[in-house]
């Protein structure tokens, strides 16, 4: 695995490997490790997350209705959406993907080919389990996980 394309992200219960995917999304692996480096991730809340479905993080106030400000223009696939896949959040518009993302904690199909998938979990799969969960259908998180800390593991 190329340390440039791997992002270590820790959790309250350990650490995360992320294998980025550019040959699928350039430009949101590119601006994601920007951001990263910006430290923009470390301590955001998972202020989403759905028992079964996915944990969402990404905005700086927490609330989902945030982002870094830079609009990505999508960059679909055919990479199915199964547990341990890294995945851009939208809003309805395909070109509004910004800083958020979400972790598919199961497979979830009926995203495949609307969302652009730009990374996978290679280690540490099990601990996105254990990101705190919120309502059933909203998903909103009350005293939410965060991110303690996101790197390129070529920074290390």
């Amino acid at each position: 695995m190329e340390l440039e394309n791997t992002l270590h992200l820790e959790l309250k219960d350990g650490k995360l490997t992320i294998e980025m995917l550019p040959d699928l999304a350039p430009n949101h692996v590119a601006r994601i490790k920007e951001l990263v480096r910006e430290e923009f991730y470390n301590g955001l809340k998972f202020h989403r997350v759905i028992d079964g479905f996915m944990a969402q993080t990404g905005c700086p106030d927490g609330t989902g209705m945030g982002g870094s400000g830079t609009k990505q223009d999508a960059e679909f696939s055919e990479e199915p959406h199964v547990k341990g896949i890294c995945s851009m959040a939208r809003a309805q518009s395909p070109n509004s993907a910004d800083s958020q993302f979400f972790i598919c904690l199961d497979d979830a199909p009926h995203l495949d080919g609307q969302y652009t998938v730009w990374g996978r979990v290679v280690e540490g799969l099990d601990l996105i389990d254990n990101i705190k969960k919120g309502a059933a259908y909203s998903g909103s998180v009350e005293d939410p996980d965060t991110i303690v800390k996101m790197i390129v593991a070529a920074d290390e």
